[in-house]
């Protein structure tokens, strides 16, 4: 299997870098925690621009039919970075639930923000508040009506309970499978996205913090625990290079599984290393701290994939 991105992936990745790395994300986060999203929604539309809300849609309905391979190199970038809101939902598995033609082309075009809960991995609907488009994903797609707001662990993820509409349409249950599978994919990107931006953060901060008259990264120690972090992001990556290129329901969950590994092994390493001012809101790592935390249990939690790992090596697939 080839474990190397295209030119053109790689070139896609670097100007997702360009156009986040100008954008202060991190104020963006912070504001769409705060509820003032206009920010986000003003990135969600240069992100659009990029192509990135078109990459699984149809090209008959403005979108590029992007790979999994194309999806995953865009959510590690969105992970690194940070960005808020619905983007899994959206940008991974709204594509392979609708079949409205004009509502594909809004998502292609960034100007529909999709959103959906589908129990019992993901029960309630992420900023439902925000997204045009709400819906409950069962045995059937139907429209949702928001109920009660609830509050998660990262203060950016603004949760909602959902009840299904009337208007309900009838759902293949290997599209919803397709579209909850990818949303894990997604989720395992992003979740390496996280883990590498809080190693990289963590480095840096190693770099200049200084003790006793010598800079902290000097000590062995703390450059070994810096390394196991390093070692953990470097073999959960094939894993999901793997999933992406031939995405098996075992081959995604061992992923989700691995990134949410490696990742909350760079959470606790980074916060360790950056001591009691790592976990303030002031400082940016908390971002990522609690990102972390909350996308673990996203889409499948590490118990749920690890099931789904070994009930697949029992049936010998």
């Amino acid at each position: 299997m080839k474990f190397r991105l295209s030119a053109e992936q790689r070139a896609f990745a670097e100007a997702l870098d360009a156009l986040l790395g100008a954008a202060d994300v991190p104020g963006v986060n912070r504001s769409w925690a705060a509820k003032r999203p206009e920010s986000g929604l003003k990135l969600w539309k240069q992100l659009a621009e990029l192509g990135v809300t078109a990459l699984g849609v149809p090209e008959e309905h403005g979108g590029v039919g992007g790979t999994p391979v194309d999806l995953i190199v865009a959510f590690e970038r969105l992970g690194y970075h940070g960005v808020p809101g619905p983007v899994i939902e959206s940008i991974a598995a709204a594509p392979a639930l609708l079949t409205d033609g004009s509502l594909l082309s809004a998502l292609a075009a960034g100007d529909a923000v999709v959103t959906f809960a589908s129990a019992p991995d993901t029960p309630y609907a992420l900023d439902a508040d925000v997204a045009t488009d709400v819906f409950v994903v069962g045995d059937a797609l139907a429209r949702a009506e928001i109920g009660r707001a609830l509050q998660s662990v990262d203060p950016s993820r603004h949760l909602f309970e959902v009840t299904a509409g009337a208007d309900a349409q009838p759902l293949v249950p290997e599209k919803r499978a397709e579209a909850l599978d990818l949303a894990s994919l997604a989720c395992a990107a992003e979740l390496l996205g996280c883990g590498e931006r809080m190693l990289a953060d963590t480095v840096a901060y190693l770099g200049q913090r200084r003790q006793f008259g010598r800079v902290i990264g000097e000590y062995q120690a703390l450059k070994h625990a810096a390394a196991d972090v390093r070692v953990a992001l470097d073999f959960a990556r094939p894993l999901l290079l793997g999933a992406a290129r031939e995405p098996s329901a075992r081959a995604i969950s061992a992923a989700k599984v691995a990134t949410s590994d490696a990742a909350q092994l760079a959470a606790r390493t980074g916060l360790q290393l950056h001591g009691a001012i790592g976990y303030t809101l002031e400082c940016d790592l908390s971002l990522w701290l609690l990102r972390v935390r909350a996308l673990v249990g996203c889409w499948g939690t590490p118990s749920v994939h690890r099931a789904r790992v070994l009930e697949s090596l029992m049936r010998g697939r």
